[in-house]
């Protein structure tokens, strides 16, 4: 269990990155759903021990998340949005390399980790190959490797799926759902999908405050009934944003698809909708005044 209490952080020019922020996270995987600038990455690396909190307290089970980082990083697993590669050093070094940083000193037991390793996230072919060459997928699967070093009790992953293509994204998403129950894995991502299909539990985030939390069932369940869609001309969309709660729109065969939320049927065209956690996001970032950036 990892527990959240009061977290608050404030950096040197003004930026409020947590604004007292309360969870509790138990085993399996948990989504945490912002906008950029929503302070998602701020709490991340303050769970990862990489920067201070100004207020609160984290706890992974017994341990002082704050206070004890080095028994925290001992049982840690974190894959940031970007990480740093040495030129020419293959994957089957720098693996080796972590596995060593992570106190696994017996060579023998070190190479049958990394082999395995590298099995799993399918970068067997690939091993003696240097990882600062490696697509943008390859890399991904490369560092979720090295967080699963040492049996991890928490594993952090930040933005893992930004700007992957849909293959490789599925087979990220098929690494993280194959990681032990038994850990607490925290994926912070913007990208709606990602917990939809991962996650059994899930907050969204927006202005450094946690701003709704539960399972995604049950928060789609709030919703239910009271989400409608039409198709429109892109050219009326500014019209019926000022007449509607709209939550957002898509393009469908070239045309405008509109979700709007209402506790009525709007009429006009409008169609009942089945609810989607897309809907649950926007309509919750809608009703606490968040922006997303472009």
């Amino acid at each position: 269990m990892l527990s959240i209490k009061g977290l608050k952080k404030t950096y040197s020019n003004g930026v409020q990155a947590m604004d007292g922020i309360t969870l509790d996270i138990s085993e399996g995987m948990f989504g945490l759903l912002g906008p950029n600038g929503a302070g998602k990455s701020s709490l991340m690396r303050t769970l990862a021990t990489l920067q201070d909190a100004d207020e609160g307290t984290a706890f992974l089970n017994d341990i002082d998340i704050l206070n004890d980082k080095e028994s925290l990083r001992q049982v840690l697993g974190y894959l940031p949005q970007e990480f740093g590669t040495y030129p020419r050093v293959s994957a089957l070094r720098m693996l080796d390399h972590f596995a060593v940083l992570k106190g696994i000193v017996n060579k023998g037991e070190r190479k049958e980790l990394v082999d395995h390793l590298l099995n799993e996230v399918n970068l067997w072919d690939a091993r003696k190959t240097a990882v600062s060459t490696y697509s943008g997928g390859m890399k991904q699967r490369f560092g979720i490797a090295q967080a699963l070093i040492g049996d991890p009790q928490l594993v952090i992953v930040d933005e893992p799926t930004a700007g992957l293509d849909p293959e490789e994204r599925r087979r990220f998403h098929n690494l993280l759902a194959g990681i032990g129950t038994d850990t607490v894995i925290i994926l912070s991502t913007h990208i709606v999908d990602d917990v939809s299909d991962l996650c059994s539990d899930m907050a969204i985030m927006g202005n450094g405050r946690i701003l709704m939390n539960g399972e995604p069932n049950e928060v789609i369940g709030r919703l239910e009934g009271s989400v409608y869609s039409k198709i429109i001309e892109r050219s009326e969309l500014s019209e019926y944003e000022s007449n509607y709660n709209v939550l957002f729109s898509t393009l469908t065969g070239g045309r405008t698809k509109m979700h709007i939320v209402s506790d009525s049927d709007p009429g006009n065209g409008f169609v009942s909708t089945p609810v989607s956690l897309e809907d649950v996001y926007f309509s919750t970032l809608r009703d606490h005044q968040i922006n997303i950036a472009a």
